[in-house]
């Protein structure tokens, strides 16, 4: 089995942050987004990663090399964004008959993912229940089956969101269907939507089984990237001791940081070599190298090498900005 891992997008949604870093390199509760999927997937019995990259691609290459150098990885760059089926076409030269996990970028996943797995079926897709399906692609069961996938309807078809964790057996069925979307010229919001091809295999008299994926995290918005730095610290949150400072769990602290007369926490990341002094600081996100300075922060995400002081604030700030009383640059 094969993953194909689509890290080529912009990541709009996440700016300033994704200007000067690519989404899938985002701090989120001691580790780039990243690398929790790596994490997650490899167990499973991934014998070859496929990274679609594009925006800032080889900062994702030399994190993979760096921080899995025994990984068997390949990297193709989706020159022009048609859309996420495009992407996930761009690894069949890779493939020869085996099977595809196919991981979204954005998304990460705790817990036993095993039963996503099924070799007697030509696919499995990851769901789970949403308030706001019309986000999503979703999909309409009829008993075990798929039988029909929208991606984000207007009028939803069903609650249950397709969540970015999907194991298709029959790869070349799924290459086919992918060409014959791009030959038809077939899309959805103006792009080449992975739902889409897997209803074509639908249509085609594929056995697509769902899967309930119970742990799922979205990171594709800031207050997204928040909501899972919370849940993600709840288990692996680390408190550690910080002489003449107080750390209120749960939180992460690398080593390297460096923490003077403040109190973190609950729910705050701290990236490698930040330096917090004379802080407040709760349910926020502070990247590597960041300082904050005599601040009381919330709800915030301070990115690398960025410097905030004297700032009681919500802040969304990005890398090498420096935010202060009566100046912002």
């Amino acid at each position: 089995m094969k993953a194909i891992i689509p890290v080529a997008g912009e990541g709009t949604r996440l700016r300033p942050h994704t200007h000067t870093t690519p989404k899938a390199l985002i701090y989120v509760a001691g580790k780039p987004i990243i690398g929790h999927i790596l994490d997650a997937v490899l167990p499973l019995g991934v014998a070859e990663i496929i990274l679609i990259i594009g925006h800032l691609g080889q900062r994702v290459i030399d994190y993979v090399k760096e921080s899995y150098p025994s990984l068997i990885a390949r990297y193709v760059e989706q020159k022009d964004r048609k859309g996420l089926g495009h992407a996930v076409l761009l690894a069949k030269e890779f493939f020869g008959g085996e099977s595809a996990l196919i991981v979204y970028g954005d998304t990460i996943f705790q817990g036993d993912l095993s039963d996503g797995i099924e070799p007697s079926a030509d696919g499995r897709i990851g769901v789970k229940e949403v308030e706001q399906p019309e986000r999503f692609g979703v999909v309409r069961l009829e008993g075990d089956r798929v039988v029909e996938l929208v991606e984000k309807p207007e009028d939803p078809i069903s609650n249950l969101a397709i969540v970015g964790f999907n194991y298709i057996n029959n790869t070349a069925l799924l290459f086919d269907c992918l060409e014959e979307l791009m030959r038809r010229g077939i899309t959805t919001r103006g792009e080449y939507q992975l739902t889409d091809a897997f209803q074509l295999m639908v249509d085609k008299g594929a056995i697509l089984k769902p899967f309930v994926v119970k742990n799922w995290f979205d990171c594709g918005r800031p207050e997204a990237l928040l909501r899972t730095n919370r849940h993600l610290l709840e288990n692996l949150g680390r408190a550690g001791r910080r002489t003449g400072s107080i750390l209120v769990p749960p939180v992460y602290v690398s080593d390297s940081v460096e923490v003077v007369n403040s109190i973190i926490g609950p729910y705050v990341s701290l990236a490698d070599g930040a330096q917090v002094v004379g802080s407040i600081v709760r349910d926020s996100i502070v990247g590597q190298n960041a300082k904050v300075d005599q601040c009381l922060l919330e709800g915030s995400i301070i990115g690398d090498n960025a410097h905030v002081k004297g700032v009681p604030a919500r802040l969304n700030v990005g890398d090498s900005s420096e935010v202060g009383l009566g100046s912002i640059r």
